[in-house]
This record gives C-alpha cells, structure tokens and sequence, in this order.
C-alpha cells in the first residue's frame, strides 16, 4: 500500500489555527491554564498552537511545558526497543491550573495515561484536558477520549498515522503508511 495523505500542510494549518479557537473559547485569557506537550510528538504541536494563540489573538501569557513520560509508561522494560528519554520542561507549578496535554497522534490511550501519572509530580491539576492532531478512534485501550481533535483517522491495526512537522526539515503533512513504511 501507497502512504495515503491524510492531511496536507493547508489542512493541517486550518485545523491548527480551528483548535487554537476552540481553546481560547473554552479558556479566555489562559490566566488559568497551561499547555503541555508529551514528548517528544506533542512539542511542536504544542508550540504551534501556543505561537498561533500569542500571534494572532495577542494572548502573551500562556505558559508551555514540555513532558517526558519514558519512565511512566507501561511498556518500559517490556520490549527489546531501547526506549530513549526526552527532556521534561515544565518550569511552573501545576497546582490547582487547568492543564491542557497536547500530543500529535491519540492511539491506544497509554501515552495519556502515563502523562497523567507523570504530571502529578508537579502538582494536582484543578482539571486536565487533552488536545490531539489525530485521534485513531477505534484503537484505544483504556477509556480516554481527546476534549480537542483535529480529525478522526479510522485505520486498522498494520497502519500508522505519521505526523510531519517543518520543524522535524518536513512540510507539515499527516500520511497513513503500512507498519513496515514507517
């Protein structure tokens, strides 16, 4: 099978800039909330949006965090893939905030679930929300549901939802491959 375009860079900007909107909607002047990018996918999403909101809605004071969930997953040790550890940055207390987790691709629920263990070592969040560019609805594993996707991929278990992003020297562009393509 072809790598099938799922989302081209036009597309992907509109539905950058459609989930920006959403979240200005739901948290005005973000006075009480804070966006986290899981890494390492969930950084440049969690850039993008957080330049968009500041560029072109003039919301300066959003404070942006970095996660590293290596070491909170369920699958450290499990596999012979030596897993390779990012660089937590969340120089900010999350206590009593909203929290919103931002990550590229929603699959099986895991990631989520291990940001959720890992964030907690930075406080208890008032409430925690979950922003994706993917959401693969008909693969989870554990009951959690994105609160902001840019779209629904519906793909059978041998495929993969590549992100490319022009900071990783790609156009921005989401393909769906065969497992042995990525």
């Amino acid at each position: 099978m072809n790598p099938k375009v799922l989302l081209t860079s036009k597309e992907v900007d509109i539905i950058l800039h459609r989930l920006a909107c959403q979240l200005i909607e739901k948290h005005l002047d973000f006075s009480n909330t804070l966006l986290i990018g899981i890494q390492p996918r969930g950084k440049f999403l969690a850039e993008r949006i957080q330049q968009i909101i500041k560029t072109e809605y003039g919301i300066e004071d959003i404070p942006l965090g970095f996660l590293d969930i290596t070491f909170f997953r369920d699958d450290f040790r499990r596999s012979s893939k030596t897993l390779e550890a990012n660089k937590t940055q969340i120089d900010f207390l999350v206590e009593d905030k909203k929290v919103v987790f931002i990550d590229d691709v929603l699959y099986t629920g895991r990631s989520i679930r291990a940001a959720l263990t890992a964030i907690q070592s930075f406080g208890r969040p008032a409430e925690v929300e979950l922003l994706v560019l993917i959401d693969r609805r008909f693969s989870r594993h554990l009951p959690i549901q994105p609160d902001y996707r840019g779209r629904q991929v519906d793909a059978i278990n041998d495929e993969v939802v590549r992100v490319y992003w022009s900071e990783d020297g790609q156009d921005d562009s989401v393909y769906l491959l065969q497992q042995t393509e990525k």
